[in-house]
């Protein structure tokens, strides 16, 4: 009762009008971010928060440059991550991915309009590299029904307008994931259509300094939320009654604690059910002395995905001699390839360099080497040599870069597999492995 309106509506009444992010320090505010818990484990973690103002303009004025310097008239972006990343808002972003009611116009000199929701004009309004707010970009059946032609041409014709008047001249569009009635209308209105994800995918490759900061700090908490779910798993499976649903769903509030938003998948499996791999969790009771593996998956602090892998031992008995030696040899594959990572190097040279797996594990080898990473998994992709596509990945690794390291290790009809992943920068000289957490001290043989 004696504490002023002032303090309570404050996250953290601790601090001053800012919080450690640049943002404002305002409980009842739009735009969303970390918890008190987040920020304070931060801070005893020694980890600098990034500056979500400085993060937000490298974003647009990168986007800005590779939609000029490839001419275009604009980028117009329906998938809500590539929204995300231009303006740094969402709404409703795992409904908005299976009925596509946002859309964003980038032109090429930076001017950006936002079709949002109509009762939600304002959840971008903290941005101001956001320049106007629409509606009308909902051109899905449900919401429309037998009349989504009417109305994707009056979003053509709009979108026509504001291109006119901010790229003279250009009728060449990117666009990423667009319904079917809205890429008729916009072709109808004379524009010719270009591929918006090879635009955002480049863009989003390279990671600024704050982005690079916002990631230590959502890796930080991930794998805090890793630890309790852990902890939750030695505690309580040799107990008994304990299923894969009850151990995942830790991971799941760790990570809302902290500020964190979804999860992408449901891969955590134990024993048998981890041969063959993808088997998602369900409510199999998990037994004692039994391998649980899992990977994370999971967009976090500041919509960073943190995509890690982990396989664990749990019970007081000594795993299988071939169960050491499998995550042994994950480990070594996973580190071996690791040590490619550095500036300049091509992607084909990682494909062709790799640490070659024994021929027992080669079939249920994971699908990738290493794939890019950020808002979620990210272009590029590295194959093993026999998924290599020749000229599907023709580029180098740059500084800034973020690479997960995979490994898959498990024999067809077994009843085991080791799932291992590491979240690896690339630097100036090399490569900076961002994941710290430890592997399982017993599947290591040790």
């Amino acid at each position: 009762m004696n504490e002023h309106f002032s303090q309570t509506r404050k996250i953290d009444p601790s601090r001053g009008t800012r919080l450690a992010d640049n943002t404002p320090n305002d409980a009842d505010r739009i735009e969303i971010g970390p918890t008190q818990l987040a920020f304070a484990e931060w801070e005893m973690a020694g980890l600098t928060p990034p500056d979500l103002q400085a993060m937000r303009h490298y974003r647009w004025e990168r986007l800005t440059r590779h939609i000029a310097e490839r001419e275009l008239a604009g980028l117009l972006v329906f998938d809500p991550l590539n929204i995300r990343y231009a303006t740094d808002s969402t709404n409703m972003q795992l409904w908005n991915t299976h009925n596509p009611f946002r859309a964003l116009l980038v032109c090429p000199d930076g001017y950006m309009v936002l079709w949002d929701y109509k009762n939600s004009p304002f959840l971008s309004s903290f941005n101001p590299l956001v320049k106007e707010v629409r509606s009308g970009a909902d051109l899905f059946y449900f919401d429309r029904g037998d009349k989504i032609g009417p109305a994707a041409d009056v979003f053509a014709r709009d979108v026509r307008e504001i291109c006119r008047e901010h790229a003279p001249g250009h009728d060449r569009l990117a666009v990423d994931k667009i319904m079917l009635h809205g890429l008729r209308s916009l072709e109808a209105v004379g524009f010719s259509i270009e591929d918006g994800e090879e635009v955002t995918e480049k863009t989003r490759a390279v990671k600024g300094p704050d982005e690079i900061l916002a990631m230590r700090c959502a890796s930080h908490a991930c794998e805090t939320a890793v630890a309790h779910m852990e902890d939750f798993a030695r505690t309580r499976i040799p107990g008994g009654n304990i299923s894969e649903d009850d151990i995942w769903a830790v991971l799941h509030a760790e990570n809302i604690r902290r500020g964190g938003e979804w999860i992408e998948t449901r891969l955590l499996a134990s024993g048998p059910r981890t041969n063959p791999w993808f088997q998602e969790c369900g409510p199999r009771i998990v037994q004692n002395n039994e391998i649980v593996a899992f990977d994370t998956d999971l967009v976090g602090s500041y919509g960073i995905c943190v995509d890690i892998s982990r396989t664990w031992w749990i019970g007081e008995d000594r795993p299988r001699p071939d169960m050491i030696y499998a995550m042994q040899h994950a480990h070594e594959h996973i580190m071996t390839n690791m040590e490619m990572i550095r500036p300049g190097v091509s992607i084909d040279e990682l494909t062709f360099g790799t640490h070659v797996l024994d021929d027992k594990f080669q079939k249920q080898k994971y699908g990738c080497l290493m794939h890019g990473v950020g808002l979620c998994d990210e272009w590029p992709l590295v194959a093993y040599p026999n998924k290599h596509v020749p000229g599907a990945y023709d580029y180098v690794l740059e500084p800034g870069m973020v690479l997960c390291v995979e490994a898959l290790v498990g024999e067809e009809g077994g009843d085991f597999s080791i799932k291992l992943e590491d979240q690896v920068l690339v630097t100036e000289d090399g490569y900076e492995n961002l994941t710290q957490y430890p592997f399982d001290p017993m599947l290591m043989g040790q």
